[in-house]
């Protein structure tokens, strides 16, 4: 018999880290095959590159690119975060380390969404 599953975990900004942290790494686990097999299309020649690239032109494309950022950002500060969890030494709450991870998740993400714009 499984335990049953306090809903007020689910509340925490610490279950919320968590779940940012897994889902950004599981899509960035899928986005790599795909960029390598892109980049592996230089091999055939620069005709079969240049048509992947391009689709860099399209704005479907360059959002696309904003997410990854993102996910890129998020995953990382979510691993700063659990190296902070794991080697910091604590004296106060664990929201304000989450906050912050999230804050510059998002401001990264931001700040590349305004490069693509300029």
């Amino acid at each position: 018999m499984t335990p049953a599953v306090d809903a007020r975990a689910h509340a925490h900004p610490a279950w919320w880290a968590f779940v940012l942290h897994r889902v950004s790494g599981l899509l960035l686990a899928l986005f790599l095959p795909l960029h390598f097999w892109v980049l592996g299309q230089a091999l055939n020649g620069a005709e079969a590159f240049d048509s992947w690239i391009a689709l860099a032109d399209q704005l479907l494309f360059r959002l696309s690119e904003w997410v990854l950022v993102l996910l890129l950002s998020l995953h990382m500060m979510g691993g700063v975060r659990l190296l902070l969890i794991e080697f910091a030494a604590w004296s106060g709450p664990r929201k304000n380390w989450i906050a912050a991870a999230l804050g510059v998740s998002v401001a990264t993400g931001m700040a590349f969404a305004l490069a693509l714009v300029s």
